[in-house]
């Protein structure tokens, strides 16, 4: 959390940069870059999209200078921008055929995150909407499993099915989550869940 001092400082730099001073938009861009770039780099798996996207976001910062209050937060600004480019991209890729192997690529990424999402209050929050989408049964199973860390054994002396059957559901699970996770409607929840602090 900025202190009142640094609010100041940050408000001059926003004055500044509405009146046009390149100075101040360097001094911004300089501020916020690698933060910036980290999340975006998290988001879109690609370092040179991202580079593409960061330029992107500060090429509209600067375009709509003269609109930015300087009583608002700039990095919720920055970040609503961002998230909104990021969005904007997953949709074109969507409907490009060219980028169907990009796809593919971050679905197995994300897959391999989905047990780091669980450990985040915030990320299984998203977690907890996806499991919403799942039928009864495999809901359970992926609770206990997953999010309970409970053994397969005890699952199925439990709930009286196979390990067999056990898997099979957590591998529903894990699909129809992805499928939750890349649905375009909800990546802006996502995105926000991502930068939460």
């Amino acid at each position: 959390m900025k202190s009142k001092a640094e609010d100041l400082n940050y408000t001059a730099w926003i004055i500044r940069l509405n009146a046009g001073e390149m100075i101040a938009f360097e001094w911004l861009y300089n501020t916020y870059k690698h933060q910036l770039a980290g999340n975006l780099l998290k988001l879109v798996k690609a370092p040179d999209i991202a580079e593409d996207i960061l330029h992107d976001v500060f090429v509209k910062v600067w375009e709509n200078r003269t609109k930015i209050d300087p009583e608002r937060c700039f990095e919720g600004y920055l970040y609503r921008i961002a998230a909104n480019m990021v969005a904007d991209f997953y949709r074109k890729i969507s409907k490009d055929r060219n980028y169907q192997d990009y796809l593919i690529n971050i679905q197995e990424t994300v897959y391999q995150h989905i047990d780091e999402l669980l450990e985040n209050k915030y990320r299984r929050e998203l977690i907890n909407k996806a499991l919403t989408e799942l039928p009864p049964k495999c809901r359970t199973v992926f609770q206990l499993c997953k999010i309970e860390g409970r053994s397969y054994e005890e699952v199925s002396d439990l709930l009286q099915i196979s390990p067999n059957t056990i898997s099979n559901h957590l591998n529903r699970a894990n699909k129809k989550i992805l499928m939750f996770l890349q649905n375009p409607v909800n990546l802006p929840y996502f995105l926000l869940l991502l930068w939460a602090k």
